[in-house]
C-alpha cells in the first residue's frame, strides 16, 4: 500500500482527477479503449466534477461501477444516477457507460459476459467504509467468502449485513485485484485509522485488504 496524504479534500480531489486522467491517457496510447471503474457514494463527487473536464478521448473510455444497488437507474440511491450527474457530463459525456444490473434472473450470463469483455480493469477507483468494506464486499455478508474466492464469478449479488433496504451487486475481489492501477479514496481520521488497521487483517475481516497490496490510498482530513 502506498499512502498519499493531502492538507485538504479539495486539493486531493483535483490531484486524483489529474492522476486518473493521465493514467487513462497513457493507457489509450496502447489500447483501442480503456475501462474506468468508479464507486458510488457522495465522497467522489467533487473528483468526478474535475475529471469530467479532462481533455482526453472520452469516446474510448468505458465507465463501470464497482457496485450498485438493485434499483432503477433514476432512483435517488442509485450509484448510476450519481455517476451520470457528476462524471458523465461535459467532455466525459462521450464516454460509454456499461450497466451491470441484470433486468431478470435469466440476464445474469449476459451481464457477466458484458463485464468480462471489459477486463482487466484499466483504472480502478474504490472507496472504503469505516467498517473496512469496499465496493459491496461487506464484513459479515453471507456471500463474502464466495466473493473473495479465486474462482468467484466476476459479478455477484450480495446482502448487506446491516439491514440496508436494497440488495446489492458487486464486482468480486478477483476482478478488483486484477486491475492494472488501483486507487482508494478516503477522508477523515476514522477511515485513516481503519485503512491502517486493515493492513494487518485478512480480507474476510477487512475486505479492503484484498486490494491494498497494489493500491495507492489517497487521504485528506
Amino acid at each position: 500500500m502506498h499512502l498519499e496524504t493531502y492538507p485538504d479534500s479539495e486539493m486531493m480531489m483535483m490531484d486524483l482527477a489529474n492522476r486518473i486522467a493521465g493514467e487513462l491517457k497513457n493507457s489509450l496510447f496502447e489500447h483501442p479503449w480503456v475501462s474506468l471503474v468508479v464507486p458510488g457514494g457522495t465522497t467522489p463527487g467533487p473528483m468526478f466534477d474535475a475529471l469530467s473536464a479532462a481533455d482526453l478521448d472520452w469516446s474510448r473510455v468505458h465507465v463501470l461501477l464497482s457496485d450498485e444497488r438493485r434499483v432503477p437507474a433514476d432512483h435517488p440511491r442509485s450509484n448510476e444516477r450519481l455517476v451520470r450527474e457528476r462524471l458523465l457530463t461535459g467532455r466525459a459525456s462521450a464516454a460509454k457507460f456499461v450497466r451491470l444490473v441484470p433486468e431478470t434472473d435469466a440476464d445474469w450470463a449476459n451481464v457477466r459476459a458484458r463485464l468480462d469483455a471489459e477486463l482487466p480493469i484499466s483504472v480502478l477507483l474504490l472507496g472504503m467504509g469505516a467498517d473496512m468494506h469496499t465496493a459491496s464486499l461487506f464484513p459479515g455478508a453471507p456471500e463474502l467468502g464466495d466473493a473473495l474466492a479465486q474462482n468467484a464469478p466476476s459479478l455477484m449479488a450480495i446482502t448487506p449485513p446491516d439491514g440496508d433496504l436494497e440488495p446489492r451487486l458487486t464486482l468480486s475481489a478477483r476482478v478488483l485485484k486484477g486491475a492494472m492501477t488501483t486507487h482508494v479514496l478516503i477522508t477523515g481520521d476514522e477511515k485513516r485509522a481503519s485503512v491502517e488497521r486493515a493492513r494487518k487483517l485478512s480480507p474476510k475481516e477487512a475486505p479492503i485488504a484484498a486490494v491494498l497490496g497494489s493500491a495507492t490510498v489517497h487521504w485528506a482530513p
